[in-house]
């Protein structure tokens, strides 16, 4: 027997896609923390002097900073218009999921996970790079 999608389970994939939106958001939001101290620790003079192409480097991060930044805002921008969506959908007293709204989500998913993937590979690179080359206060001897 084939089971009819009902109203309560309608509601419960709206849930549960509304749920991941929010998560979303919050990663993102995270990620927009630390790009903030990512940024400031890239224009910081904490940085032992003499170090060969240090600041081409630097600025090589920056700029792929910034862009990650312009993808995200971009992503951002249709999990706004996707939750909007499923929003108006709730709205809708007898309405289902269509398939279409489960192929955003999915396509949202990918696009989201990608855009933390190459996030956490540009930090780690930046992380393994100027942990290098922090200047190390010595301590104090009494």
């Amino acid at each position: 027997m084939e089971k009819k999608n009902t109203a309560t389970d309608n509601g419960r994939q709206v849930a549960l896609m509304h749920w991941k939106i929010q998560q979303w958001k919050l990663r993102f939001q995270l990620m927009d923390d630390e790009i903030i101290f990512i940024k400031r620790l890239l224009d910081s003079n904490a940085f032992k002097p003499n170090i060969p192409n240090l600041f081409e480097r630097l600025q090589d991060y920056k700029s792929r900073l910034q862009d990650i930044e312009n993808r995200n805002a971009d992503v951002r921008s249709k999990i706004s218009l996707h939750e909007n969506s499923l929003g108006s959908d709730l709205d809708i007293a007898d309405s289902s999921i269509s398939a279409a709204d489960v192929k955003k989500n999915d396509s949202l998913q990918l696009e989201v996970d990608e855009c933390q993937g190459d996030y956490q590979n540009l930090k780690s690179e930046i992380f393994n790079y100027t942990g290098s080359i922090l200047i190390m206060n010595k301590p104090e001897v009494k």
